[in-house]
């Protein structure tokens, strides 16, 4: 802080030294230095004139000396003294650069304390500690904080500094207590919970087990599409072998994540092995049967907003080329990225012209529909193996890029698949 003042001091000074001293030394007496020169210059022009005219005959005597008189009275008249004290002292340039140098000085530290911010001043670890933002890596930092917290026992910012700077620096015992302080001030937030869950867990073998499963609970009770909970949850359950609970909470995390999650992946496989060891318990199958059913009953009902709405029909020129009984099915995929349909239609071509409903209850993955997507094509296909893939003599038709609630669409089936 002390160097911050000492180079805007000298900062200001190099300011005021350019704006004040070209202001302080330009005086008035030397403009008045040339004007009386220029006038010195007329005047002697003017005395040789008067002794040419004199000696050429063109003045008399008495002429000349009046003419030489008048000259005399013009020049005590406009040639003034330089070193006039009056003059000087009403310099208005040195006046100026008097005002400024006090002026700038004073409107800067003003303007500083105005819109300038003295705490950036402070070291970066002690101005986090502060404000209770920020993650402290300094042991000096972290011990400065402790003893605040020691008079402050109730600063559930501080707390979070200290619990989140121990478990960066992976001293879990000092994590776990400050945690213990933070949850008891804010008792009703999901994410400190988990968090306590897990920093509790690093410290005890890294095990989920009794404890931090206990937490857990206490996080979901809370809160129950926390994120980072569901999926320690899910790790607990797989822990204590409790496979349905762990396909659950995974279920639920896939369900809330984003479709372009890189995550999502690695919790698909989770859920897949947990349902691979479920299904060799006594009674998984009908286990697994059960949980799917469940999760079917719990997918959220199309929003009417999002549904897209039209009419299929097929071309004249290739009705002669499908039979009554090949399947037909009408689709959405996102216009960008992945190919997979979000939601699927299954009818057959005696049903054209068909008019057809789109929505998130008809998509293949619960977090995979329509709803979740800013544009999107629908393909109608008539597939001649049955299958949804397309193959070469498949017929189709689609839609430009749409928006996720169209309605009155209208596809023709008029081009074959090569």
């Amino acid at each position: 802080m002390i160097l911050f003042l000492i180079a805007c001091a000298v900062l200001l000074i190099v300011a005021l030294l350019f704006v004040v001293l070209p202001l302080w030394f330009k005086s008035g007496n030397y403009n008045n230095v040339l004007r009386d020169e220029a006038n010195l210059e007329i005047l002697r022009d003017q005395s040789a004139e008067l002794e040419a005219d004199l000696r050429n005959g063109l003045l008399t005597q008495d002429a000349y000396e009046q003419g030489k008189r008048e000259l005399q009275a013009r020049l005590l008249d406009e040639v003034k003294t330089p070193d006039s004290p009056a003059s000087t002292s009403r310099n208005p340039a040195k006046i100026l650069a008097l005002l400024l140098a006090v002026l700038l000085p004073v409107a800067s530290v003003l303007l500083y304390i105005k819109i300038g911010n003295i705490d950036a001043l402070l070291p970066q670890q002690l101005s986090g500690a502060a404000e209770g933002f920020g993650v402290l890596r300094s042991e000096a930092a972290l011990q400065e904080l402790e003893k605040k917290l020691e008079q402050q026992p109730e600063n559930a910012d501080g707390w979070w500094t200290l619990a989140r700077s121990y478990s960066e620096m992976q001293r879990f015992p000092d994590a776990v207590r400050a945690f213990e302080q933070l949850v008891k001030l804010v008792p009703n937030e999901a994410q400190l919970w988990a968090s306590y869950a897990d920093v509790y867990a690093m410290n005890n073998n890294r095990s989920l087990l009794g404890e931090p499963t206990r937490l857990l609970d206490k996080a979901l009770e809370l809160d129950g599409k926390n994120t980072f909970a569901l999926a320690l949850s899910g790790s607990a359950a797989m822990e204590r072998g409790d496979y349905a609970a762990a396909i659950t909470h995974w279920q639920n995390l896939l369900n809330l994540m984003p479709p372009d999650n890189p995550e999502m992946q690695m919790i698909r496989d989770g859920i897949k092995q947990a349902q691979e060891f479920l299904a060799k318990q006594k009674g998984g199958k009908k286990k697994l049967a059960q949980l799917s059913s469940d999760q079917g009953s719990k997918r959220p009902a199309a929003d009417p907003a999002e549904t897209i709405t039209g009419k299929v029909s097929i071309s004249p020129a290739l009705a002669g080329k499908v039979a009554q009984t090949d399947t037909l099915f009408i689709f959405a995929r996102a216009e960008k990225g992945q190919k997979a349909p979000l939601a699927v239609l299954r009818k057959h071509v005696k049903d054209l012209p068909l008019q057809f409903t789109l929505d998130d209850s008809m998509a293949m993955q619960p977090q995979m529909g329509i709803s979740n997507f800013d544009r999107v094509v629908v393909l109608a296909r008539v597939s001649k193996s049955g299958e949804a893939k397309a193959q070469s003599g498949d017929l189709e038709g689609s839609t430009g890029s749409i928006r996720p609630g169209s309605k009155g669409l209208n596809i023709v089936i008029d081009s074959i698949v090569p």
